[in-house]
C-alpha cells in the first residue's frame, strides 16, 4: 500500500528495532522542516515519517500493525479490540459462528449476536437481530461519548537536531508539532449537549441480549448509569481532535544524540475528558568539524608555529563557553594534550562537567623561501641523530 509504514521508512518488514531507529533518523534530518522552510512537501513527508515510526518503533505497536495494517490504528493498537476482531473473522470465515455451536466463549449450541458481543467489549450497543449485522469499521472506529471513562493520552514523541555548541550551552527550539488535541467544540467531553435517558436501555441502565443467550448486564452505551447524550458531531465522541500547535522547548545544556527532554501534559490530550500524555523531545546531536566529543569530554586539534613549539608561546583558544589564553611548553611535540579543566560538556545528572583536550599540532610553513630553508638547515643540525633510529617492526 501507498502509505505502508515500513515504505515510507524504506526499510523491509524484517528490519530490526535498531535498523528502524537509524532509518528514521536519516530520513528525519533529509525532511525537518526547519531544515526545509516552507517546502509542504517535505513538512507532509516529515510527518508521515514521524507517524511510521511512532508504530514500528513501539514492539506491541508493531506486532499488531504487521497483523491487521491499518486496522490496527483504527482499534488504537488495543490487544482487546484486537482478540475480538480474530474472532469477529473467525466467526466470518465460519460462516458466522466462530466454534462449536456458534459461541467463541464455551458452551454448546448457543446461537450468538457478533454486534451484541462487540458492543459489550467495545461499550456500544451492536446492530441488527440475531443475524449479527453490523459495521466492524463503525466499531472499531468510533466510540460513543458516554460508552467510556476518561483515558489518559498518549505519550509522543519529536525529534529535533542540534548543533555541538547548542548541545553544550544549551539551547530553545521553537517546534510545530501534529497531536491529537482537545476537542474544543465539547471541550474534550465528546458530548454534544447535556445527558438524558439512554436511548439503548430507555433509561434502565440494563440491557437484555438476544433469547436464549447469557450475554446482557449493565448496557454498553452508559455504562450502566441508565444517562447518555448524542456523541459531539466535531470529534465523533472521543473529545479529541487533531490539531498543529506550537512550542517553544528549553533545551538544556549537556544533551547528546538520543537523550531526551520531557514536557509534561503536552502529549495527545486524553479522550473524553482524561489527562493529556507526555512529549518527549529526542535529541540528535550533529558532528562538528573540529570538535570531538567523548562522553562529557571534548577533544580538538590546536595548530602551532615550529617556534611556538620549540619556544613555548601564549596562545589564545576559542571554547564553547568563551575565549581562554592557553601556555604551551617549550619544546612540545605534535600530539601533546593540554587539559582545560570543565571546558568540556555539563553533565546531564548534575555532576562534573567535562574537559576540553587539547591536542598540538606542529605546522611546518608551506612557503619554502631562501631564510626558511636556511632556518630550516640550521635547524635540522639541532637533531642529535636519526629520529627514526627506534622505528622498528
Amino acid at each position: 500500500m501507498a502509505d505502508d509504514y515500513y515504505q515510507i521508512l524504506e526499510v523491509p518488514r524484517t528490519a530490526s528495532a535498531e535498523d528502524i531507529k537509524k532509518a528514521f533518523r536519516k530520513l528525519a534530518r533529509k525532511h525537518h522542516p526547519d531544515v526545509n522552510p516552507g517546502n509542504k512537501a517535505a513538512e507532509e513527508r516529515f510527518k508521515q515519517l514521524n507517524a511510521a515510526f511512532e508504530v514500528l518503533s513501539d514492539p506491541k505497536k508493531r506486532k499488531l500493525y504487521d497483523e491487521f495494517g491499518e486496522d490496527a490504528a483504527k482499534m488504537g493498537f488495543d490487544e482487546k479490540k484486537a482478540e475480538a476482531y480474530r474472532a469477529y473473522r473467525a466467526a466470518q470465515a465460519s460462516g458466522g459462528r466462530a466454534g462449536p455451536g456458534g459461541n467463541p466463549f464455551g458452551g454448546g449450541g448457543v446461537d450468538f449476536d457478533l454486534g451484541d458481543i462487540f458492543g459489550d467489549i467495545f461499550g456500544r450497543a451492536g446492530g441488527g437481530g440475531g443475524g449479527g449485522g453490523f459495521d466492524i469499521g463503525e466499531i472499531l472506529g468510533r466510540r460513543g461519548a458516554a460508552s467510556r471513562g476518561p483515558e489518559r493520552g498518549e505519550d509522543l514523541t519529536a525529534q529535533v537536531t542540534l548543533s555541538l555548541g547548542e548541545a553544550i550551552t544549551g539551547t530553545e527550539r521553537a517546534l510545530s508539532i501534529r497531536r491529537p488535541g482537545r476537542c474544543q467544540r465539547c471541550n474534550g467531553r465528546g458530548e454534544a449537549g447535556a445527558a438524558g435517558p439512554c436511548p439503548t436501555c430507555k433509561g434502565t441502565g440494563r440491557v437484555r441480549r438476544s433469547a436464549g443467550t447469557p450475554f446482557g448486564g449493565a448496557c454498553p452505551t452508559c455504562n450502566g448509569t441508565g444517562r447518555a447524550a448524542e456523541p459531539c458531531p466535531q470529534c465523533e465522541g472521543t473529545g479529541v481532535v487533531e490539531e498543529t500547535t506550537r512550542l517553544t522547548v528549553k533545551i538544556p545544556p549537556g544533551v547528546q544524540t538520543g537523550s531526551k527532554v520531557r514536557l509534561a501534559g503536552q502529549g495527545a490530550a486524553g479522550a473524553h475528558g482524561g489527562p493529556p500524555g507526555d512529549l518527549y523531545i529526542e535529541t540528535e546531536v550533529a558532528e562538528h568539524p573540529l570538535v570531538r566529543r567523548e562522553g562529557d569530554d571534548l577533544y580538538m586539534d590546536l595548530p602551532v608555529t615550529i617556534p611556538e613549539a620549540i619556544l613555548g608561546a601564549e596562545v589564545k583558544v576559542p571554547t564553547f563557553q568563551g575565549e581562554v589564553t592557553v601556555r604551551v611548553p617549550p619544546g612540545s611535540q605534535s600530539g601533546r594534550k593540554m587539559r582545560l579543566k570543565g571546558r568540556g560538556a555539563p553533565s546531564l545528572k548534575g555532576g562534573t562537567p567535562g574537559d576540553m583536550y587539547l591536542v598540538l599540532q606542529v605546522k611546518v610553513p608551506e612557503l619554502a623561501a631562501p631564510e626558511v630553508k636556511a632556518a630550516a638547515e640550521t635547524l635540522a643540525r639541532a637533531y642529535p641523530g636519526d629520529v627514526r633510529r627506534e622505528l622498528k617492526l
